[in-house]
């Protein structure tokens, strides 16, 4: 959620505008003859943060005045909870509504609306409403099934596009099982999660007493993959031997893992790197072989991998607490959001629970608004690891 600053000049003025608004929209929609099934509400946020969702109410009603705060409820859906503005009307009016509010909200800095199929929600009212429903929304054991209701209900709100594809992939080390398997096996263009490929194909020549790890390389290891720095990478690429030989070497050294992977252009200087490619499938089983130090350097790998930095699987999740622990590699371009890694929940006893989470949302146009475009993809990911990580600790009793 983005914080914001408006002026009380403008405040005075758009309030009383939306007031009458809504008003008139709203005896609209109650005097509409519209069949239950085809009667369509407005969604502002989608959250695991009660609280979150329960302060943007306040900002939200703020812009948009005392009729619309009316009907303004706080819901619970599943292991979400979201902002409603419970109208009831007809589909082309909710559009236009959800436009009218995104233009005013955005004015603000806070997030689009969306028209939504009406449904009977369940409200949360008093503290009581609160408790129950955080005690009655815990993450499903079926976590595939979870994560496709979530990521059907933002394509429902226009959160994800038509032309857009996701993946997901987890795999929880202590009971061996795969939890998630959503468009594993397709190719995917890398973005910078690459780099995680490209430091195992120098570790690879090190081993072979090819190339040295001192502190030049070291440096050039931590710029790339703490900070994404694409000269760094492409220092690594160079020494190599290039694209094609880093992509010929991981496919030699390790023919059962990177069975999708195609590694055949440096980092562009503007950072625009699409034609590399690879699988959640092949991010899945580096980071297990990783795990289990069967990867060349893995355990410089992961030091690498566990340094500040910014992710999308950890950080900004309200359901994960900071005891977790992640090593992870973002990915971001104007088609591709993403996050892979490894995430370890801590038991009360001191014992981890280790778990791959890979995230993937590719966009098959350019975003035209690259900012927008990876903070929202990037809060759905962050919704998503949060199913996870609930799933897993109901799944091993970690309280």
């Amino acid at each position: 959620m983005n914080s914001s600053e408006g002026c009380n000049t403008r405040r005075t003025i758009v309030r009383p505008f939306l007031s009458i608004v809504a008003a008139m929209l709203g005896v609209a929609a109650m005097s509409t003859a519209t069949a239950a099934s085809d009667r369509y509400d407005i969604s502002y946020v989608w959250s695991q943060s009660l609280p979150g969702v329960q302060n943007y109410r306040d900002r939200v009603a703020g812009v948009l005045g005392p009729v619309v705060t009316r009907s303004l409820k706080v819901v619970a859906e599943g292991d979400l909870f979201g902002l409603v503005y419970v109208r009831r009307g007809d589909r082309a009016g909710a559009t236009w509504v959800a436009k009218v509010h995104t233009g005013l909200l955005q004015s603000r800095g806070l997030e689009s609306a969306s028209p939504v199929r009406s449904q009977d929600w369940a409200v949360l009212g008093n503290s009581d409403d609160r408790q129950e429903s955080l005690a009655s929304v815990s993450s499903p054991l079926d976590l595939e099934a979870a994560v496709e209701d979530y990521i059907r209900r933002m394509r429902r709100e226009g959160k994800i596009k038509d032309d857009e594809r996701t993946a997901w992939s987890v795999y929880d080390f202590t009971s061996g099982e795969k939890l998630v398997s959503i468009n594993e096996d397709e190719q995917f263009e890398a973005a910078s999660m690459v780099k995680l490929f490209i430091v195992a194909a120098f570790f690879c020549k090190v081993e072979k007493e090819e190339l040295i790890y001192g502190n030049k390389s070291r440096r050039q290891m931590e710029l790339a993959i703490q900070h994404s720095n694409n000269a760094a990478t492409n220092w690594m690429l160079r020494n190599i031997g290039g694209p094609k030989a880093a992509d010929r070497i991981l496919k030699r050294e390790f023919p059962g893992i990177f069975r999708d992977t195609r590694i055949v252009e440096y980092i562009p200087r503007d950072g625009r790197t699409y034609r590399n490619k690879a699988s959640p499938h092949d991010y899945s089983r580096f980071l297990f072989a990783l795990w289990k130090d069967e990867i060349h350097g893995a355990k410089e790998i992961k030091r690498l991998m566990a340094l500040p930095g910014p992710d999308r699987i950890h950080t900004g999740v309200a359901s994960i607490p900071k005891s977790a622990r992640v090593y992870n590699k973002t990915g971001s371009t104007a088609h591709v959001c993403g996050d892979v890694g490894i995430l370890i929940a801590k038991g009360p006893d001191g014992k981890r629970y280790p778990y791959t989470m890979i995230g993937i949302i590719e966009k098959e146009q350019r975003a035209r608004n690259y900012t927008t475009w990876i903070h929202s993809r990037g809060a759905v990911i962050r919704n998503v690891s949060g199913i996870i990580y609930k799933g897993i600790v109901k799944r091993h009793d970690i309280y």
